[in-house]
């Protein structure tokens, strides 16, 4: 199966290796001539635009910030709908509104093209190895021809519904998992503050009910101070505005999303967008005038 790639980041890189090292046939792009290269060193061939991938592509997958990139990825000139041939599915595996999912779906089958979307949880560590968890929305069928492809870069696939149902089953993973770092360092600043070893304190509450694989994920991170982004915390603040307007259409009240919504966006005034969701903690700690970390 010849397979499309677009976007090439933190998070698409790594998805493409894998693709490669399972033995399918890659045409790859990004907007960085410098990413292209690294994949085509790595047993891709390089594509000159979104169209052109889909053109030599079976199936094309996009991989890229939000919504507007997804939009000019897909449905611009010079974008992956144009070049896609018949019997041909585009995934988009970005985290997006559902509305734009919807919207980029509709564009899509118009022209008899299938669309799934398709986002991931598990960040750059669980890209790297190959054990992402991905939600799927879009046509029984088409997610059959493209399994074999996502359980190649996830431990697990399920299709939760319609084209749209994969980025609303994404964003309720994001509400949980912000809330759960948030409470998280609320716990370990507490304890810190007490005069007890975090470390002691994760490693006695892990086995109980608030264990969790947030908390397994990112207390280690948190007492070692350990912030390099396996998933940067500005991308957590994009999730949680596009779960705070689908539940705003759906007149659903958010309420412990809506304060999580404002600790990230403080962060990121701060200047801490780029480091790890992680680092939420962080926002605790100043308050506390307490660094969680080994005495």
């Amino acid at each position: 199966m010849n397979i499309g790639f677009i976007g090439l980041g933190i998070m698409g890189k790594p998805m493409a290796r894998n693709l490669i090292k399972a033995g399918y046939r890659l045409t790859v792009y990004d907007i960085s001539p410098e990413s292209i290269e690294e994949i085509v060193a790595a047993g891709a061939e390089a594509g000159t635009s979104a169209r052109d991938v889909a053109s030599r592509s079976e199936v094309s997958i996009t991989m890229v910030p939000d919504g507007p990139e997804v939009e000019a990825a897909v449905l611009d000139s010079e974008g992956a709908l144009e070049g896609a041939g018949p019997g041909s599915i585009i995934v988009d595996m970005s985290s997006i509104s559902p509305l734009v999912a919807q919207k980029v779906g509709k564009a899509c089958a118009e022209k008899g093209i299938e669309f799934i979307d398709a986002p991931v949880s598990g960040g750059e560590p669980k890209a790297v190895d190959g054990t992402l968890a991905i939600m799927a929305g879009g046509n029984r069928e088409a997610f059959d021809r493209v399994l074999p492809l996502f359980r190649v870069m996830g431990s697990s696939a399920i299709l939760t519904g319609p084209v749209g149902a994969g980025n609303v089953t994404k964003l309720a993973n994001q509400i949980m998992v912000a809330v759960n770092i948030a409470a998280m360092g609320e716990a370990l600043v507490l304890a810190t503050k007490a005069g007890l070893d975090p470390d002691v304190v994760y490693n006695a509450v892990k086995g109980g009910l608030a264990g969790s694989a947030v908390l397994d994920a990112k207390a280690p991170m948190v007492i070692s101070r350990n912030f390099k982004p396996g998933f940067r915390i500005h991308l957590h603040r994009k999730d949680l505005r596009n779960a705070l307007l689908t539940a705003e259409a759906l007149q659903v009240s958010l309420p412990f999303t809506s304060l999580a919504q404002q600790v990230l966006v403080s962060l990121v005034n701060s200047d801490r967008g780029d480091l790890d969701h992680s680092a939420i903690a962080t926002f605790i700690e100043d308050m506390a005038k307490t660094e969680v970390k080994k005495p």
